[in-house]
């Protein structure tokens, strides 16, 4: 029985590592789709969309320093001149396309 109850977490924990490791490939796709075309491959705005539009550096402080709940909120409902994703991105998505915003932190 303890053998079988080890292999089972053992296969668990598997499980958890390819689903996260998914998550992330799918957070990376999502903004790759969405968010790349302006805001850069790095986030920078370095884009020529980016720069007309003058967007920030995702990786500023000005960025950075808002809240999960608020980079969500603009992501979903957009703030000019950025379109809103609301009803094209699932609130998983978004909040994947938050935590991957979060690897820009300098």
């Amino acid at each position: 029985m303890k053998t079988i109850f080890r292999a089972f977490l053992v296969v668990l924990a598997i499980a958890f590592t390819l689903s996260t490791r998914t998550f992330a490939a799918d957070a990376a796709a999502d903004y790759k789709a969405k968010c790349a075309t302006c805001h850069g491959a790095e986030g920078k705005g370095d884009t020529a969309m980016g720069k007309a539009m003058k967007i920030k550096d995702l990786a500023s402080d000005d960025v950075q320093k808002q809240s999960d709940a608020d980079l969500a909120g603009v992501i979903t409902k957009g703030k000019k001149p950025m379109p809103g994703y609301e009803g094209k991105l699932t609130p998983e998505q978004i909040a994947g396309i938050v935590k991957y915003i979060r690897a820009f932190k300098k």
